[in-house]
């Protein structure tokens, strides 16, 4: 039998990039579960490995990819992780983070090559995800007071992800399997 190869007008691999998008999702996605919470959060503070993943899916692969496999990866692991009433607050608040890294970072013909733009997107999705996760955290305990003790943790995942993910990115750009 023939295998049906599907190719669209640019002439990429629809099925490569379905399983690209799938394998990215599922390195957000694991990567999540590598995490602690902070002790000085009453109910979130949980800093992981997932954001760095996501800062790296977005700058290297694009926005549509970080996008997915931030909205999907972290939304399947709220779900699985056992914080099912965060699930579609994180599906909205990481797929327009990894949407917001990757149009950042790759705008202009930029290809996510300029550090200071990487840094940029960063920061500004980071600041999106902090906002983000605070009126989450209002609205699923009705107290506009202790998601404060949040903002350490979501800011700690922005360091993290600038620290783990900026060298992983320039690795990647290296590399002629990219």
């Amino acid at each position: 039998m023939e295998e049906k190869v599907i190719i669209d007008a640019k002439g990429s691999n629809k099925t490569k990039d379905l399983v690209l998008t799938g394998l990215l999702t599922a390195f957000v996605f694991i990567a999540t579960f590598i995490n602690f919470q902070l002790p000085i959060s009453i109910h979130g503070g949980l800093v992981h490995l997932g954001t760095p993943m996501l800062i790296i899916t977005s700058v290297v692969f694009g926005a549509k990819k970080g996008a997915i496999a931030g909205a999907f990866g972290m939304g399947l692991f709220d779900l699985f992780g056992g914080w099912v009433a965060w699930a579609p607050f994180t599906f909205i608040i990481r797929g327009v983070m990894g949407w917001a890294i990757g149009t950042l970072a790759n705008g202009k013909d930029r290809n996510g090559n300029n550090t200071l733009w990487n840094i940029v997107a960063i920061v500004v999705s980071g600041i999106w995800m902090i906002v983000g996760y605070y009126i989450a955290e209002a609205i699923i305990y009705g107290n506009w007071i202790t998601p404060i003790t949040s903002v350490p943790g979501d800011s700690m995942q922005i360091v993290l992800g600038i620290l783990l993910g900026l060298p992983m990115i320039t690795a990647l750009k290296k590399t002629k399997i990219l």
